[in-house]
C-alpha cells in the first residue's frame, strides 16, 4: 500500500518534435540563435540599469526586474530544448523534471505580476504626473517588486509539489519540449480533476486579473495620451503603448491558452506552439519593446560605450 503512492517512474523522455527529425535539426540553429540574442539583449539592461545612477528610478528598476526574470526563464528552458532537438531521445530525471518545472513557473508567475506593476508604473506617471513620486515612491517600488517575486515562488511551490505529489507509472514519455505542467500531469495515473479546478482558478486569478489591469490602466494611458496638445508626443505616446500592450497580449494569451486548459483542448503539437510563444518569443521581444527603444536607454548604453573605449585606449 505504501508504493501505490509512491511514482514508479525515476525518469522521463522528452519527445519535442521527434515526428519531425528534419523540423528538429532547422529549429535547432533557430532557437540556439534566439537564446544567444535573448541573454545577450537582457544582460545588456542588465548593465546598463545597475552602472547608470541616473537611470535608479522606478521605471527603469521595474525593467531590470524583468530582465532578471527573462535571462533566468530562458536559462531554465532554452539549453534543455536545445538538447532535446539535437538528439533523438532526451532523458530527464523526476527531480530534473521537477526543478524545471518549478523554475518555469516562479519565473512565468513573477513575469505575470512585475508587467501589471509595470503597467500600473506607467499609469501613474502619465495619467498622474504632479503626484507620480509619491505614488510611487520607494517603498510602493519595494513592495510592489518583493509581491511580484514572492508571488511566483508561492505559484511555483504549490503546483510543482501538488503535480508530483501523483503516482506517474508509465508510459514515461512526455510529448512536449521541456517539463510543462500540462504534458507532466496527462501522465498522472490517478484522478486530477481537484488540481485541474485549481490550475484553471489558479491562471485566471495569476494570469487573467493582472491581464485585465493591465488592459484598464492603459486604457487610462491612452485617454490621457489624446489629450495631449504636441501631435509628436501623442505619436510616440501610442506607439510605446502599442508595443507594450503587444508583448503583454502575447505572453498572456499564450500562457493562458496552455494552462486554463491542463489535459485537455489543443493538440500536443499547438501547445508546443503555444509555449514557444511565450517562452521563446516574449523574452526575445522585451528588450526590444521595453527597453532598447527608450531614447534614455540608447543614450546610456552609448555613454557606457565611451567609456569602456576611453579606458581601452588609456
Amino acid at each position: 500500500m505504501r508504493r501505490q503512492n509512491q511514482s514508479s517512474v525515476a525518469e522521463f523522455i522528452l519527445l519535442g518534435f521527434a515526428d519531425f527529425p528534419e523540423l528538429q535539426e532547422r529549429l535547432f540553429g533557430v532557437f540556439l540563435v534566439v537564446y544567444l540574442v535573448t541573454l545577450m539583449g537582457n544582460a545588456i539592461i542588465i548593465v546598463i540599469i545597475s552602472l547608470n545612477q541616473s537611470l535608479h528610478v522606478p521605471m527603469y528598476l521595474f525593467l531590470l526586474n524583468l530582465s532578471v526574470v527573462e535571462v533566468s526563464f530562458s536559462a531554465v528552458i532554452m539549453p534543455e530544448m536545445l538538447v532535446v532537438l539535437s538528439t533523438e531521445k532526451t532523458m530527464i530525471s523526476l527531480v530534473g523534471c521537477f526543478a524545471q518545472m518549478y523554475f518555469i513557473l516562479l519565473f512565468g508567475g513573477t513575469e505575470c505580476f512585475l508587467l501589471g506593476a509595470m503597467a500600473y508604473d506607467r499609469f501613474a506617471a502619465i495619467c498622474h504626473p504632479l503626484n507620480y513620486p509619491v505614488i510611487m515612491n520607494r517603498g510602493v517600488f519595494m513592495k510592489l517588486v518583493m509581491f511580484s517575486w514572492l508571488s511566483g515562488i508561492m505559484v511555483a511551490t504549490v503546483q510543482t509539489t501538488w503535480v508530483f505529489s501523483f503516482p506517474f507509472c508509465g508510459p514515461s514519455e512526455i510529448n512536449h519540449l521541456f517539463c510543462e505542467t500540462p504534458p507532466v500531469l496527462e501522465l498522472a495515473c490517478t484522478d486530477t480533476f481537484l488540481f485541474e479546478i485549481y490550475a484553471f482558478t489558479g491562471t485566471i486569478l495569476i494570469v487573467m486579473v493582472p491581464f485585465l489591469l493591465i488592459l484598464l490602466s492603459y486604457i487610462r494611458v491612452l485617454f490621457a495620451i489624446l489629450k495631449m496638445p504636441s501631435t509628436t508626443g501623442r505619436q510616440k505616446a501610442f506607439s510605446t503603448c502599442a508595443s507594450h500592450l503587444t508583448s503583454v497580449t502575447l505572453f498572456y494569451g499564450t500562457a493562458s491558452m496552455t494552462y486554463l486548459q491542463p489535459k485537455s483542448g489543443y493538440s500536443p503539437e499547438s501547445k508546443k506552439l503555444m509555449s514557444l510563444a511565450y517562452t521563446l518569443l516574449t523574452p526575445l521581444l522585451n528588450p526590444l519593446i521595453y527597453s532598447l527603444r527608450n531614447s534614455e536607454m540608447k543614450r546610456a548604453l552609448i555613454k557606457l560605450w565611451r567609456r569602456k573605449v576611453v579606458l581601452h585606449t588609456v
